[in-house]
């Protein structure tokens, strides 16, 4: 009942426009003092702090920083021209660039909203010159910076690992397989789209400038090669990799590409401190409501009614799906998984679910959320880069999230498929 009321408040102050943060500060406040009584009140400051200390957050701003900083070098057009290089003969090439541009981009950044914004500016208005449909354009690019939260390094995975105490370093690793085989379907759809309406050829293909474009982009290629490879054989933790990317960012624009200057570095500092201080918020606020559920045993009693169900942890999975993909409709990926996730382990765990399987159904969950409307904040800032109508845009769109779906259900129903890695190397 009482946890009733209190989704019931959120959902309200969120209706009437309260931020998110806000709002569940506001629930676990009056929840605790209407349990415990104004005693509870010293408290407070202790668990906003606690919450907001971990060290894997520190990743969060310092990825945030260095995709920053890579767009502000140049980075973004080399990738460009690279995969426009090799892909740009075939129909409908220009989207497949899109959709390659966005699998290297998200290696650098891990946020669907930088990737969309950072390519999004360069490419829609390049595909809407080639007679490309603004709605195509912006569908593209919206559903292909979607990779972003399941290819490594993944902000959603980092704050999923923080909240279910899984290994960040394996979640990255489990989204290898799935956001390479999500980007070769989804550049399968573009093309069949392109054949179906005569979508236009780029260009012819040459070795030559193949081997231009790569030697332009070779620094821009290795990036990824450094920081993860730096994370994946253990010489680093995913946080010292965040560090290393900026590092990497910043000699390789001020020594190699000599595009970065004082004015480009503070203007990347102070987007990525704004960026992280509403992730932060979400964090220290989202932290007194777990610790108040935590105490009256929601996530327990939630864990033995399911259970009480059924124990068939595929049924299992099926209605968490469910559950996820409502609660993306209406929450943004970070904010959804700061107030359910902690939520839900305790079931995850008493199902025989592995956590970290468990972290790549979440993120997908929530990146096709992050394309579906009310909330849908990739799409609707690949819309306001191409100015287009989001329901026109959506209505093209459906085909790529038909993809991401059908990369849930095999990620869900086939273990293997993100977690054979992370057995062969960790296991």
């Amino acid at each position: 009942m009482t946890f009733g009321l209190m989704l019931a408040g959120l959902i309200g102050l969120v209706l009437i426009d309260v931020p998110i943060a806000v709002a569940l500060g506001v629930v676990a406040v009056v929840a605790m003092v209407a349990s415990g009584g104004w005693v509870t009140l010293p408290n407070l400051a202790l668990v906003l702090f606690d919450g907001t200390t971990k060290f894997p957050l520190i990743a969060i701003p310092l990825f945030i920083l260095a995709g920053a900083i890579m767009n502000a070098t140049g980075i973004s057009r080399r990738l460009i021209a690279f995969a426009s290089a090799l892909v740009g003969f075939v129909r409908g090439g220009l989207a497949m660039v899109t959709i390659g541009a966005s699998l290297f981009f998200a290696e650098i950044s891990g946020s669907a909203v930088a990737d969309v914004a950072a390519l999004g500016s360069i490419l829609i208005p390049a595909m809407k010159e080639r007679g490309y449909p603004t709605p195509f354009a912006a569908a593209v690019t919206s559903s292909s910076a979607t990779l972003a939260v399941i290819i490594p390094p993944s902000i959603p995975m980092i704050l999923y690992g923080v909240m279910s105490g899984s290994s960040v370093v394996e979640l990255f690793v489990a989204g290898i397989v799935p956001g390479v085989l999500g980007g070769l379907t989804m550049m399968g759809m573009a093309w069949a789209l392109a054949v179906r309406r005569g979508y236009p050829v780029e260009e012819v293909f040459r070795v030559r400038r193949v081997m231009k474009t790569f030697r332009e982009a070779s620094w821009a290629l290795l990036l990824p090669v450094i920081i993860l490879g730096g994370i994946f054989s253990g010489w680093v933790t995913a946080t010292e990799g965040a560090g290393l990317a900026v590092l990497a960012a910043i000699v390789i624009g001020t020594l190699v590409y000599r595009e970065l200057d004082l004015a480009h570095l503070r203007r990347a500092m102070l987007d990525g401190g704004v960026q992280t201080a509403v992730v932060m918020l979400l964090v220290a606020t989202s932290a007194l409501l777990s610790n108040y559920l935590t105490e009256v045993q929601v996530p327990q009693r939630l864990a033995q009614e399911m259970l009480a169900l059924t124990h068939n942890r595929w049924l299992i999975l099926g209605m968490l799906n469910l559950f996820f993909l409502v609660i993306g409709l209406f929450l943004h990926s970070a904010a959804a998984i700061i107030l359910v996730v902690p939520i839900v382990m305790p079931l995850v765990h008493a199902a025989g679910i592995d956590p970290v399987h468990f972290g790549l159904v979440v993120t997908l969950n929530l990146g096709i959320g992050q394309q579906t409307p009310p909330v849908a904040s990739v799409l609707v800032t690949a819309c306001s880069v191409a100015k287009a109508d989001i329901w026109d845009v959506s209505r093209v769109n459906a085909w790529f999230v038909a993809v991401l779906v059908a990369m849930l259900v095999l990620v869900t129903y086939v273990p293997a498929v993100p977690m054979a890695l992370v057995t062969l190397f960790y296991r």
